[in-house]
């Protein structure tokens, strides 16, 4: 992993990709031509050491996060250490719940501090940071396949509002989940926060025991995950609507509690067609409209 060069190449309109071992970037800035051409630049020089300096915490960043247990050193791990801090004592997490949120913040801020632009953002996966200037506003698609198009809704946030991170879990994608959702998306203050959040949210909504669900040992799947033997899920058979509704449930009540300690904005939490909004995003359906601020329940279009 360590062996691989960086890469920083341009992208179609404008953007950046990024890529280094898993790190994977594809970020964006909107300026004037040199603000942005710098604010890529210091994005590229920041890249390479961000890697080698998590890779020297792996063992601490791969450990149960404890509230008296050790800090971390980096600036990146310090971010991940801090936003699973609030779950340390509620469930199983390490500080890799929150490491792409947290990667995806340092090269926003990489890009932020050196040049002046209007928007940016540094999406790691589906996990993205992003800044706004006064006025702006910012676009984000909910998907729950991150293999193909598969647009459940969509959510703005104005540069006014608490927000600057998005995050998305569920079982499907590159990590892992407890839980069965397709796709949980949360607004959080930051992306490394919204990224814990999102992996707590996801890992809740579950049917446990039921013979629809394939589960696995993580350490099966991977012999280095920081999950160990945890049975993580692998497969999700058809369930029924009152059953998709429970599991909806179970996790949005995480999601409502979170809310009301400040550690969330939002949250869309989705599975197989079905989708429960908590919290009060300026969120939309793909097909139907503006949403309600309140949370409720809803039935999300087909995929596209």
């Amino acid at each position: 992993m360590m062996r691989d060069a960086a890469l920083a190449a341009p992208l179609p309109g404008g953007r950046l990709h990024l890529r280094h071992g898993p790190i994977d970037i594809v970020a964006g800035a909107f300026g004037t031509p040199r603000a942005v051409e710098t604010a890529y630049a210091a994005a590229a020089e920041r890249l390479p050491a961000i890697l080698a300096e998590l890779c020297a915490e792996l063992t601490l960043l791969r450990a149960e996060a404890r509230s008296r247990g050790p800090a971390p050193e980096g600036h990146v791990a310090r971010r991940m250490a801090r936003a699973v801090a609030p779950y340390a004592e509620r469930a199983f997490i390490t500080p890799m719940a929150a490491v792409a949120g947290a990667v995806a913040q340092e090269v926003l801020l990489a890009m932020t501090g050196s040049a002046p632009l209007a928007r940016a953002y540094a999406n790691n996966g589906g996990d993205i940071a992003f800044h706004l200037a006064p006025g702006e506003r910012f676009a984000i698609g909910m998907v729950d396949r991150p293999d193909r198009h598969s647009l459940f809704g969509a959510l703005t946030v104005e540069a006014a509002e608490p927000v600057r991170g998005a995050a998305t879990s569920g079982w499907r994608g590159r990590s892992v989940s407890l839980g069965i959702a397709c796709a949980v998306t949360v607004l959080a203050r930051t992306a490394a926060e919204a990224d814990a959040a999102a992996t707590v949210i996801a890992n809740a909504v579950d049917l446990p025991g039921h013979p629809a669900v394939a589960r696995r040992a993580a350490n099966e799947i991977a012999p280095d995950s920081d999950l160990g033997a945890l049975l993580v899920t692998r497969g999700v058979g058809p369930l029924r609507v009152d059953e998709i509704d429970t599991a909806l449930e179970a996790g949005a009540c995480v999601a409502r509690s979170l809310l009301g300690q400040g550690l969330v904005n939002a949250a869309a939490l989705h599975l197989q067609g079905r989708t429960l909004v908590v919290g009060s995003p300026r969120a939309r359906d793909a097909r139907r409209g503006p949403r309600a601020a309140e949370p409720r329940r809803l039935e999300a279009h087909a995929h596209v």
